[in-house]
């Protein structure tokens, strides 16, 4: 991601904490050195761990390869919604081989994007993002991993089908942006929230009265870098070193010690990532 603002200062540290859904691609990682410079960078301010996520074939190779290259790292592997017209049957056994690996912890990101067809050259179109959606739900069931999902302009939708296919265990809404009703429906299914820099954003109120809705156990944090850069910080380059920013003002919009909402989602991470290396 290019940005013609500087990368921001290090945070004061916070610790532990798990960075739920990153692209250390979309970072600049392209290599062992890369992957482990990016996460140096972000253990130095409490950040331990990371998920990276793939939108694409290329990219779920590459997390995949991250996850083995260093012992911080675990995998999500899916094709995006809006690339779900390049799932052919060769791309599904890829990906449902490599959503197999033991270093990927979820299979994501997958879901539906309303905000992108008739936008975006080659977009897929809604029915193709719903059909390849419940067949990563199947993927997911299949091989008893989490399901991750992006979510843009679609709730109504995402639902139904997840209704529709039946969920699996687990479901973690990636960079949740809905609004309250959608946050409580989320909760009251037994969902995961997971909340990036743009909870941090002055103008997302309905995004902040969701937040506070959520409880403790159903929450995780997120950079979805190099996107999202939290206040004060917006437009600039992200990388998982900035999370302490968004769990610094999560916490404050729910009335909550940083440090105790950093332990929540540490351990809520651990829990539904089942992640035993620490």
């Amino acid at each position: 991601m290019k940005s013609d603002r500087p990368a921001p200062e290090p945070p004061a540290p916070l610790a532990p904490l798990i960075d739920a859904h990153t692209h250390l691609d979309a970072c600049g990682a392209i290599d062992p050195d890369g992957v482990r410079a990016i996460v140096d960078r972000a253990a130095a301010v409490g950040v331990g761990r990371v998920v990276t996520v793939a939108d694409d074939l290329a990219a779920a190779r590459f997390t995949v390869e991250a996850a083995h290259w260093d012992s911080r790292v675990f995998a999500a592997v899916a094709i995006h919604p809006t690339r779900a017209n390049a799932l052919d049957d060769a791309t599904k056994a890829e990906i449902e081989r490599l959503a197999s690996d033991p270093r990927t912890v979820a299979v994501g990101e997958t879901g539906l994007d309303y905000y992108w067809p008739g936008k975006l050259e080659g977009c897929a179109g809604i029915e193709e993002q719903v059909e390849g959606f419940r067949w990563h739900i199947d993927l997911a069931k299949r091989l008893r991993k989490p399901l991750m999902i992006h979510n843009r302009e679609a709730d109504h939708d995402l639902l139904a089908v997840l209704l529709d296919e039946g969920a699996p265990p687990t479901v973690i809404f990636h960079c949740f942006s809905s609004d309250a009703t959608m946050a409580l429906a989320c909760v009251e299914a037994g969902y995961i929230l997971s909340f990036s820099g743009t909870v941090s954003f002055r103008n997302a109120r309905e995004l902040h009265e969701a937040a506070k809705l959520v409880p403790d156990e159903q929450l995780l944090v997120e950079t979805d870098a190099p996107y999202l850069t939290p206040h004060p910080f917006r437009g600039a380059p992200n990388e998982p070193y900035c999370l302490p920013y968004t769990v610094r003002a999560l916490a404050q919009l729910r009335d909550q010690a940083p440090e105790d909402l950093a332990a929540a989602a540490t351990a809520n991470a651990e829990r539904v990532y089942r992640l035993p290396w620490a």
